[in-house]
């Protein structure tokens, strides 16, 4: 898992990737690019993230990934990312290309229903909470 502030340089990334996995015999390489869409009037995204509960959701991903020969890759911005620059980056390696294309589907589904991370739209220069794209923790809240 990699975190960046700002928007990510998804050629250095993916490149990087690649070339630590040249060698390594997988027959199929899955990746996904997040990109900031221009909607609403907004600048830009802004993304906090709690990152060791980030690390843990990972690294069960990492476990269930190798269960199958595969591995999964990940990055992810903090701070602002403007429109039209990516905000998140994901792969799968794998033996097998069905593998490699259902893990990328489940991981990048997760990640967008479970990953501790809250979206804030920048609107003239001012983040707004965007609550209706950002996740609910289990058990965040009040305590009773």
């Amino acid at each position: 898992m990699e975190l960046y502030h700002g928007p990510l340089d998804t050629k250095e990334i993916f490149g990087r990737w690649l070339d630590e996995q040249a060698t390594s015999n997988y027959g199929a390489y899955i990746p996904f690019v997040g990109t900031i869409r221009e909607e609403d009037g907004i600048e830009a995204l802004s993304f906090d993230i709690y990152e060791p509960v980030l690390q843990s959701w990972f690294d069960r991903w990492q476990e269930r990934a190798k269960a199958q020969g595969a591995i999964v890759k990940m990055a992810h911005a903090i701070g602002d990312v403007p429109v039209h620059t990516s905000s998140y980056i994901s792969a799968v390696f794998s033996p097998q290309r069905r593998v490699a294309l259902e893990l990328i589907d489940e991981f990048v589904e997760d990640f967008k229903a479970n990953a501790p991370i809250w979206k804030y739209d920048v609107k003239e220069g001012k983040r707004i909470y965007a609550a209706d794209r950002s996740t609910a923790m289990d058990g965040a809240g009040l305590l009773a």
